[in-house]
This record gives C-alpha cells, structure tokens and sequence, in this order.
C-alpha cells in the first residue's frame, strides 16, 4: 500500500520539481534531484537528493509541520 503523501511545499505548481511532503507517519519525504557527485559513503538503500534551500525557509517561515 503506498504512504499517503500530503504536499507541503513545491518549487512549481505542476509537481515537476523539487518538493516537500509530510506523510501520515509524520515524517518528511523530498522530491529533487539526484545528486550523485557528493562524495558521501551513502548505503544502497538511500539517496542523496538537492532541493532549494527556500523550501525550506517556506515549510518553517509558513509554519506548515
């Protein structure tokens, strides 16, 4: 079954961009892209992704979690 994702914050408004989600198991998933260059020991099963710092400000400035 897939987690239900509730968004939070987008770079654009047609969900091909960097975003935030809050899920119903209260964490933050985040949609950017891979980065692949970071020089990070990073486990299989992870990965390292990039977003706008401003998203960021806009999750905490706007109070949204």
């Amino acid at each position: 079954m897939a987690v239900k994702l509730t968004r939070l914050a987008g770079a654009c408004e047609d969900g091909d961009c960097a975003t935030l989600y809050l899920t119903e198991r209260g964490t933050v998933a985040v949609q950017g892209s891979h980065m692949f260059d970071h020089g990070l020991n990073v486990p299989a099963h992870e990965g390292v992704v990039e977003i706008p710092a401003e998203l960021i400000r806009k999750v905490v400035y706007d109070n949204l979690i």
